[in-house]
């Protein structure tokens, strides 16, 4: 079976080596990278592991939508085109399949074999970690949200696993589309996470609030989406420098960091995977120049961490985020709501 993931970069070097090495342990075969702008090696590590099943394009946005424009490009590459599925997602989001073996073919058996399975979003807290490690991300942070409560809500964002046969319209970056035209007969068979029927509205994309979430309680029996969108304090503060690759000039502020550093629930899970990543990870390693640009991306982000600390702006947003309350906005104004003044 062809797995091909897809997915957009910009100045995510140190983390690389993991996110390949974890997506071909639950059964990526192929690869395809568009990379922005990149400054910190990003795009000359992806060069060199092309033989780990890495293809490396520059992201051909002319405009200001870095992703869509690359999700549009990839449907007409043979890597995406002749894959047997499709798995759109970040390089800060890892599939943690609890079924069978815990591979992308365990889901889809458990599953029921549809044509498209959408995997619920579970945001990973940054739990006070500040130094940038160079280790696996999986290892370091394992506290989150109420799994099924996220800022006050029970939909939850969603990646999909798209079948070669759905009946594709485009993809995006959270769901493939298909024609609103197209018959209730020949809609996909779509499941949540759990192999059950994904709600109407979100199949047909009713309205904005059901695209791309649906409620999550009860959708991630065989599959969850770690999404470690904060990682350290360090790593944060470089991210907010480089914005949003998806996105020009988006910044990322308070609020967001805040929505995602709840770490109300502990689920450590995905650690079943890292002895096997760990050997994954020197094996991709062991590829030509591959150690040594790791290496470089390591160095480039630290220096760049160093460089922004010696800007006030950026000391003084290290000390609001230290700072921060843990209790994402909507809540804490619902306590102030409950408990004036408290």
């Amino acid at each position: 079976m062809r797995v091909t993931a897809v997915t957009c970069v910009k100045n995510e070097g140190p983390f690389l080596l993991e996110w390949v090495a974890f997506n071909r342990l639950i059964g990526v075969t192929d690869f395809l990278f568009y990379s922005n702008d990149c400054t910190d090696a990003t795009d000359r590590l992806l060069d060199a592991l092309a033989e780990a099943g890495v293809r490396h394009l520059p992201n051909p946005a002319e405009g200001r939508n870095y992703q869509m424009e690359a999700l549009k490009d990839a449907a007409r590459q043979e890597v995406v085109s002749g894959a047997d599925w499709v798995w759109v997602a970040d390089v800060d989001e890892f599939l943690n399949i609890h079924a069978g073996d815990h591979t992308i073919a365990a889901l889809i058996d458990a599953c029921g074999d549809p044509q498209a399975i959408s995997v619920t979003f579970q945001f990973f807290a940054n739990d006070g970690v500040e130094a940038f490690e160079d280790r696996p991300v999986i290892a370091q942070f394992g506290r989150s949200h109420n799994p099924d409560i996220w800022c006050g809500e029970t939909a939850i964002e969603v990646k999909t696993l798209v079948r070669k046969d759905f009946p594709l319209q485009y993809y995006g970056a959270h769901r493939p589309f298909f024609k609103g035209s197209l018959p209730a007969r020949r809609r996909p068979r779509w499941t949540d996470g759990s192999g059950r029927d994904v709600p109407h509205r979100f199949l047909v994309a009713a309205n904005p609030r059901r695209i791309r979430k649906f409620p999550a309680q009860g959708a991630r029996v065989h599959a969850t989406l770690n999404h470690y969108a904060l990682r350290s304090l360090d790593s944060y503060l470089v991210k907010n420098d480089r914005g949003d690759v998806n996105r020009e000039h988006r910044a990322f502020d308070d609020t967001y960091w805040r929505e995602r550093n709840d770490p109300a629930h502990e689920d450590l899970s995905i650690r079943r995977h890292l002895p096997a990543l760990e050997a994954e990870i020197a094996a991709l390693k062991a590829l030509p120049g591959v150690a040594g640009l790791h290496e470089e991306a390591v160095a480039l982000h630290r220096a760049q961490r160093d460089a922004l600390l010696e800007r006030e702006e950026y000391r003084a947003m290290q000390a609001q985020l230290r700072a921060a309350s843990t209790f994402p906005p909507q809540e804490a104004a619902l306590l102030d709501e409950l408990e004036p003044g408290a």
